[in-house]
């Protein structure tokens, strides 16, 4: 317990602990993106596009419950240099009670939500989908606790197990027959297992409040929070209502398909979000090495994530189409065009981790309204296109947002645009140039080919040439390096022995 309410400072080892919680959280990640996927294997197969459709036009207006339910506190507990017992309670009670209220008034306005796309079913919906804000409430400061106390491999697990559990649980559902419910039932069971978990791992229980000023600062700091998080959340979900009202759910099920696919993979980049906002906070009286830190991370991050994406831009079409059937490969073709989005988006996405460290909530919240301001005026120009038309928009204009975003972020913390371009320029030359090739390449692949073995190819080519780009003629190497490192720390420990006394060894002779 003690633990949980220490000091706030960087200990001995601290950077080696901060990559060990990235790496938990990027496997943790990264096991949920396989549990998602396979999901929607399961799910595609067994509900149509307007199942989708339906439930995304609800997500729309229920899908801020995570970011605003907690008023941005997860991330205050976090940056703050010390804390008490009484203080986490009263931020506990004050976001139970903000959940208890929007589940009330979101699920009253179902008929409204009804009433404006014209779908009668959606009022249903959204009175169930409303409980996503109590289930959210519920977890907030456990887990604020618990990356406070770095215990990043305790949270993986329960992430882990939370969305197996709700995953199994949607599939039953659809393959009962139950449809459309199964996508709105997911992520409440999934917010409930996690909320239980998190209470058992943290074994923290909510007393009386204490509201001092450090809650009222924190209080403060996380409205600024949550103001960058309403922002972004209109600018990741207009697409979702200005599609779902000019074309209904049919086309929006396609959409929104393609956006699962995004989504799961970008998740690998929120994953360290928490690890990084708590490792730098840490070393806000070391700037030198917080931006050492910083370079390291993101130049990491940026060479393996890029990648990911890219390969998703030249082989969408072929994956949607082999993973989830022909009905949907008008997905493949969205996909595609979002996945190049991606490339810079893993970058963009960052952002909060100087904002946070340096305590300047207050200008994540202006960048969150300029950019949102920006994004909706790409999807205007989109809109009249369809989904690939808005998807592109949104492409063009995060390349565009990209490098101003981690300026501004790290203008405070003496981080500008020289040090952006030199922790990611070569990954995004690399990574672009990759998909240029791959291209060229797939055009010269026989349509008559068989998709697997296209899919291979493509992939396999796409991963060589942007390490002989990268690694081999941009001499970015860094990030390889640190992986080996990694490695070596998680290998057990008798494998490594063995390893070692086998090279020492050598070959066995033969007679």
């Amino acid at each position: 317990m003690n633990k949980l309410f220490d000091r706030n400072t960087a200990s001995e080892g601290h950077a080696r602990k901060s990559l060990h919680g990235g790496a938990f959280s990027l496997v943790a990640r990264g096991i949920n993106a396989v549990v998602q996927i396979g999901s929607v294997l399961c799910l595609a197969r067994l509900l149509s596009p307007e199942d989708y459709g339906l439930v995304a036009m609800v997500i729309a207006v229920t899908g801020f419950a995570p970011v605003l339910v907690d008023l941005g506190t997860r991330d205050a507990v976090v940056q703050r240099e010390s804390i008490s017992q009484g203080e986490v309670s009263a931020l506990f009670w004050i976001t139970m009670l903000v959940g208890c209220v929007f589940t009330v008034g979101v699920g009253a306005s179902g008929p409204l939500v009804a009433h404006f796309y014209g779908e009668p079913r959606l009022s249903a919906i959204t009175r169930v989908s409303a409980l996503a804000f109590v289930a959210s409430a519920l977890a907030c400061q456990h887990q604020a606790l618990m990356r406070r106390a770095m215990m990043f491999r305790n949270l993986a697990v329960i992430e882990v197990v939370s969305n197996v559990l709700g995953s199994l649980a949607a599939i039953l559902f659809a393959w009962r027959g139950h449809g459309y419910w199964a996508l709105v039932l997911r992520p409440i069971t999934t917010s409930f297992i996690l909320a239980v978990g998190v209470w058992l791992g943290c074994r923290w229980w909510p007393s009386l409040p204490r509201f001092s000023t450090g809650v009222k600062d924190m209080i403060k700091f996380g409205l600024n929070l949550t103001g960058f998080c309403m922002t972004d959340f209109v600018a990741r979900c207009s697409d979702r209502v200005a599609l779902g009202h000019r074309s209904g759910p049919g086309q929006l099920g396609y959409y929104q398909q393609a956006c699962l696919v995004y989504d799961n993979l970008l998740d690998l980049t929120v994953a360290l979000h928490g690890v990084a906002v708590v490792s730098l906070s840490k070393l806000r009286d070391n700037l030198d090495e917080l931006r050492r830190l910083w370079a390291k991370g993101l130049s990491t991050l940026a060479f393996y994530a890029m990648p990911a994406f890219g390969v998703l831009v030249v082989t969408s079409q072929d994956l949607i189409v082999f993973l989830l059937g022909d009905k949907w490969a008008q997905a493949g073709v969205v996909l595609s065009v979002l996945a190049l989005r991606g490339i810079p988006h893993v970058v963009e996405r960052t952002l909060g981790w100087l904002h946070v460290a340096a305590g300047r909530a207050d200008r994540w919240f202006r960048w969150g309204i300029v950019a949102t301001v920006l994004q909706l005026i790409a999807l205007f120009c989109g809109l009249p296109y369809g989904p690939t038309g808005v998807a592109a928009a949104y492409a063009i204009c995060m390349f565009i947002l990209f490098i101003p975003a981690i300026a501004y972020a790290g203008q405070p913390l003496g981080i500008g645009f020289k040090h952006v371009v030199k922790a990611v320029g070569w990954q995004v030359v690399g990574a672009l140039l990759a998909v240029a090739l791959g291209f060229e390449l797939r055009l010269l692949l026989s349509e008559q080919m068989p998709r697997l073995l296209r899919l291979v190819l493509l992939g396999s080519a796409y991963a060589a040439i942007y390490l002989l780009l990268v690694a081999g003629i941009f001499k970015v190497r860094a990030p390889l390096a640190l992986t080996v490192s990694l490695l070596r720390d998680v290998a057990p420990a008798r494998l490594l022995a063995a390893l070692s006394l086998r090279l020492q060894r050598g070959p066995k002779k033969t007679s």
